[in-house]
């Protein structure tokens, strides 16, 4: 029997920095805004500046979560978390989903009862703070624009900020629709919209960090494809036993029993690992552990 563990680091000290000053100036600048738009909705009676205040501070938390997963999957693994916290970006990212939804039942009790009860309101004034909202979460959803493939919590950070510029802006037609037409019962029926932008957008996020969360194969990756691959591999007889699953929001694994000729050379043998493992890094797989097995050998059965 032959094990092979093979560690392959994509991080790049300056990316890491960029991602974490993007992270920190997107936190700044929507802690202020949501400040600003919740007392212009308090002081103006505007359900949907508060809804959108509350859609916005959930993506403050959505931020800060993701801020703190990525430092958590930096600390450097030890004898007891021998992968170190990276599994921890996974159930953040859940936990963001989940509050989200809490959010979202939130905005639409309140917003049913404006919708009986609609009252005067200022359209001019709730039309600028909108403004000021489209352009900030446009420029947040910006900075993360770069790496949102590259990390789940990135692209929850970008959908969220991307989905709070489209809610600012169907505010801001709000404004000025009320502002012309008088049309109070709009502001309750604009919060029902921006629950219903935050629902869809977290539904695929929930999805994504369940389905990590107890070790399916990640998004993008096929388990057939990655088997049929590794039996291309000349001097590959058999794979089975293969699991494919995700460490962290960023880092995949697999394990697999690989069955080859017993006349292979320790050589040989070396440059099938080298040959499989560079197909892996392709399937976005970095971290692999092979198990090689003989033609003649019965491999025990799989139990899980």
């Amino acid at each position: 029997m032959n094990h092979q563990h093979h560690n392959h680091n994509h991080d790049h000290s300056g990316d890491v920095r960029n991602i974490n000053n993007a992270f920190l100036l997107g936190i700044g600048l929507n802690i202020g805004f949501v400040l600003l738009e919740a007392g212009a909705g308090f002081y103006l009676n505007s359900m949907a500046l508060i809804s959108d205040a509350g859609h916005n501070l959930t993506d403050v938390a959505s931020l800060l979560l993701a801020l703190l997963a990525f430092r958590l999957a930096k600390v450097r693994p030890d004898s007891k978390y021998t992968y170190g916290y990276r599994k921890s970006t996974i159930l953040i990212s859940l936990l963001n989903s989940v509050f989200l939804m809490v959010a979202v039942g939130g905005i639409v009790w309140e917003s049913i009862e404006r919708l009986q009860n609609p009252e005067p309101l200022q359209g001019l004034a709730i039309a600028g703070i909108a403004g000021m909202g489209i352009l900030i979460n446009g420029f947040t959803a910006w900075l993360f624009l770069k790496d949102k493939d590259r990390d789940l919590n990135i692209k929850g950070a970008y959908l969220h900020m991307a989905a709070d510029t489209l809610v600012s802006l169907g505010v801001l037609l709000a404004g000025i629709l009320i502002l012309y037409t008088n049309w109070y019962w709009l502001d309750g029926l604009i919060s029902i919209v921006i629950a219903i932008v935050i629902l869809l957008s977290s539904i695929g996020l929930l999805r994504d960090s369940f389905n990590l969360s107890i070790d399916a194969v990640p998004e993008g990756i096929e388990s057939d494809t990655i088997k049929d691959e590794i039996s291309k591999v000349p001097g590959v007889l058999e794979v089975h036993h293969i699991h494919i699953w995700a460490i962290s929001t960023t880092l995949n694994a697999l394990t697999a029993h690989i069955k080859i000729d017993e006349g292979l050379n320790s050589g040989e043998m070396i440059q099938i690992k080298k040959n499989i493992r560079h197909k892996l890094l392709h399937h976005n797989i970095s971290h692999s552990t092979l198990e090689f097995e003989f033609q003649d050998e019965n491999c025990e059965p799989e139990e899980v």
